[in-house]
C-alpha cells in the first residue's frame, strides 16, 4: 500500500509517499480500506518531532479516517466487511489501508460524504470530551472558544449551538469572523483588531463565560481567566502559544475556577470505546440526520500530504483539510 510519512522530523516537505505492507487486524481490530484521511494539528506537531505516537501505535501520521471495512480480527462482530465507517485511530491514517479498533468506529450515514466522515472523528471526539465532559458545558451557558474557524473551533460552535449553548469564538480577520458566524458561533471576535477580554465582557454584560476552550496556552491563560465567570472552567487542549503560563492562584481560589485539559491520543482504548459509545448515542444522530456536517476546506491527494500540511501551517484554512487516498 502507499502511505505518506517521514523518515526524519522537519518541514512539510519531509512528508513523502512510501510503499509499506498492508497490516493485518489483530483481536478487536478491523482493517479499513481508506477513502479519505483527516489532517489535524497534532499531525503537524508529530512531523515537526514534538508529538511522538504512543507505544504500539503506527508511526505513520493520521488520526481519523473513513472507508470500507475489508477484514476483521478475532472477536469482532461489528462492523463487518463491506460496511462504511469512520474511525478515530492512534496513527496510520495517511495510508491506503489502516487498522482501527472496532469499538472506535462509527457508521457513515447516507447524509455524509466519505470526505466529510473522515473530517469528523478527531474534532468530534476532542470537542465532546473537552467541552461537554471535562468542561461540563450545559444548555443555557455561554462559552469562549479560540480558533473559531479551525476544525476544533467550527465543531465546538456547531455542537454548542445544537445543544443550546451560546458560543463566542475568536478568529483572525474579517473573513474568518464572517465564516465563524455562518458556521454557528453566536459572536465572533477578531483577535487581530479587538481585545477579546474586553469584547467578552461587553458581550456578556460583565458576567463572563462559563467555560473557555483554549488551544493557545502561554500568555493567553491569564487573559482567559479574566473572561471566566466565578466557578468557570478553563480547558486546555493545545499549547500553540507556549507551555508555560503565569497565573494568580489567589484568583483561582477566590473565584473557585477550575483549570483542566487533556490529550486524546494516548488515552486507553477502553476510554475511547466509552467515548465512541456516548457520541454514537448523543451526537451522531445529528450528523446522521443531516442536521450537522463538518466545515470542509480543501482536499489533497495522499501523495501531496506535504501540501496539506503547508496549508494548515499557513493558517489560511477554514474548516477541515482531508487527504484522498
Amino acid at each position: 500500500m502507499t502511505v505518506a510519512t517521514f523518515a526524519e522530523a522537519g518541514p512539510s516537505e519531509v512528508l513523502q509517499p512510501r510503499i509499506e505492507p498492508v497490516p493485518a487486524p489483530g483481536p478487536g481490530e478491523v482493517l479499513i480500506k481508506v477513502a479519505y484521511a483527516g489532517v489535524n494539528r497534532p499531525d503537524v506537531i508529530q512531523r515537526q518531532g514534538f508529538y511522538p505516537p504512543p507505544p504500539g501505535a503506527s508511526s505513520i501520521p493520521g488520526l481519523e479516517i473513513a472507508g470500507q471495512v475489508v477484514a476483521i480480527g478475532s472477536g469482532v462482530t461489528s462492523p463487518l466487511p463491506g460496511e462504511r465507517v469512520c474511525a478515530l485511530v492512534s496513527g496510520g491514517g495517511y495510508a491506503q489501508y489502516c487498522l482501527a479498533q472496532a469499538d472506535h468506529c462509527l457508521p457513515v450515514p447516507p447524509a455524509l460524504t466519505m470526505a466529510e466522515a473522515a473530517a469528523l472523528p478527531e474534532t468530534l471526539f476532542t470537542v465532546w470530551h473537552n467541552v461537554f465532559q471535562r468542561g461540563m458545558a450545559r444548555e443555557g451557558e455561554t462559552i469562549l472558544v479560540h480558533g473559531g474557524t479551525s476544525g476544533i473551533g467550527s465543531m465546538a460552535a456547531m455542537l454548542g449551538k445544537a445543544f443550546g449553548i451560546t458560543v463566542i469564538v475568536t478568529a483572525g480577520g474579517a473573513e474568518k469572523v464572517a465564516a465563524a458566524l455562518e458556521i454557528g458561533a453566536a459572536h465572533a471576535i477578531d483577535y487581530k483588531a479587538q481585545d477579546f477580554v474586553e469584547e467578552v465582557a461587553r458581550i456578556t454584560a460583565g458576567k463572563g463565560v462559563a467555560m473557555v476552550l483554549d488551544m493557545v496556552a502561554g500568555d493567553y491563560v491569564a487573559r482567559n481567566l479574566k473572561c471566566l465567570a466565578d466557578d468557570g472552567r478553563h480547558v486546555t487542549i493545545a499549547v500553540q502559544g507556549g507551555v508555560r503560563a503565569e497565573i494568580n492562584m489567589a484568583e483561582i481560589m477566590r473565584r473557585r475556577l477550575v483549570l483542566t485539559g487533556s490529550t486524546l491520543r494516548p488515552r486507553p482504548n477502553a476510554f475511547k470505546a466509552l467515548l465512541t459509545r456516548e457520541i454514537a448515542e448523543q451526537a451522531w444522530p445529528l450528523f446522521a440526520a443531516g442536521k450537522l456536517r463538518p466545515v470542509m476546506d480543501r482536499t489533497y491527494a495522499l501523495a501531496d500530504a506535504a501540501g496539506a500540511h503547508a496549508r494548515m501551517e499557513s493558517g489560511e484554512h477554514i474548516g477541515k483539510i482531508v487527504l484522498e487516498t
